[in-house]
């Protein structure tokens, strides 16, 4: 799935934090034209690209490129990983020594997720620069809610200084192609079992919500074998997966331009009651509905 990343013309690109107990789940599969670097503060993250998954602990740098379909399936609670975004038009104008000619390929290796596990010193040095260029930025709770997918039709991403975050966004770019280059490539990926492929395009295509049992037959395997089998390869329980495409799916309800009410939202979303919506929504916020519905409320028409 192309994802539009709703960047507008003045902008080369975007920078945000991204938490776990703030960040909504978007857990389809997408790519984008823009390239995509992600860089692990705290916890882990798992991506899914093609057939293998790659999952990646603190202080790792990774790179999406451009047309690579990739899709976050799991992170830790206590996950916070900083995205990055740069249009193809900040690379063609940044990039043009041999050093830097692989930025500019389109695609590095489409079924794989080039990246490096930075050494202290570099990592203290890139995420500073990070931390400098979000100064001026949005506040940090809408950047988790809207940034990259834009759930509400109007956002749009915003920086008191664009022209600063433009060549900010040069730099990083620079400086983290340069500790690529020079640091260790990671290459810990675990090809996924066919069952666990299958529960995850059966989950995310949403057109019915199957049980354990009705998942597992689907699959071609035992309740008990998907399940130990799914949180090994993927990191979390299948539970636990199925209940964030259900916020996912519940967040893109609540913000339709046809609105509507919680409740309808939260059936709409797969959840069997709002009593288990509140639970998951509690467990992944660390607070309940009420008060983030009301900041994340699309304004009236």
């Amino acid at each position: 799935m192309l994802a539009d990343l709703k960047l507008s013309r003045g902008y080369d690109g975007f920078l945000f934090l991204a938490e776990s107990a703030r960040n909504v789940p978007k857990l389809d599969s997408h790519h984008h034209v823009e390239l995509e670097l992600n860089l692990v503060v705290r916890g882990w993250i798992t991506y899914m690209v093609g057939e293998r998954c790659f999952t990646f602990p603190s202080r790792a740098l990774l790179w999406l490129f451009p047309e690579q379909e990739h899709q976050l399936v799991a992170r830790s609670a206590d996950a916070q990983f900083y995205v990055a975004v740069f249009k193809p038009s900040l690379i063609a104008k940044t990039c043009r020594t041999p050093a830097y000619a692989d930025l500019k390929r389109g695609n590095y290796q489409s079924r794989a997720v080039l990246n490096t596990r930075l050494a202290p010193d570099a990592f203290d040095l890139i995420r500073g620069t990070m931390d400098s260029l979000m100064q001026g930025s949005l506040d940090p709770d809408l950047l988790n809610r809207e940034a990259g997918y834009g759930w509400l039709s109007s956002f749009s991403y915003k920086h008191d200084d664009p022209d600063a975050l433009n060549a900010g966004l040069r730099h990083l770019l620079l400086l983290c192609w340069r500790s690529q280059r020079t640091g260790k490539v990671e290459g810990d990926a675990a090809a996924l079992h066919r069952a666990v492929r299958r529960a995850i395009q059966l989950m995310s295509d949403g057109e019915q919500e199957l049980n354990l049992s009705q998942l597992a037959r689907a699959c071609g395997v035992g309740e008990a074998y998907l399940s130990r089998i799914f949180r090994k390869q993927i990191g979390v329980p299948l539970s636990h997966y199925r209940n964030s495409l259900r916020l996912s799916r519940f967040w893109e309800e609540f913000h339709q331009s046809e609105r509507k009410t919680v409740a309808e939202a939260v059936y709409a979303a797969g959840f069997g009651s709002y009593a288990q919506f509140y639970k998951v929504f509690t467990q992944a916020y660390g607070q309940g509905p009420r008060a983030c519905l009301a900041a994340a409320a699309p304004p009236a028409q």
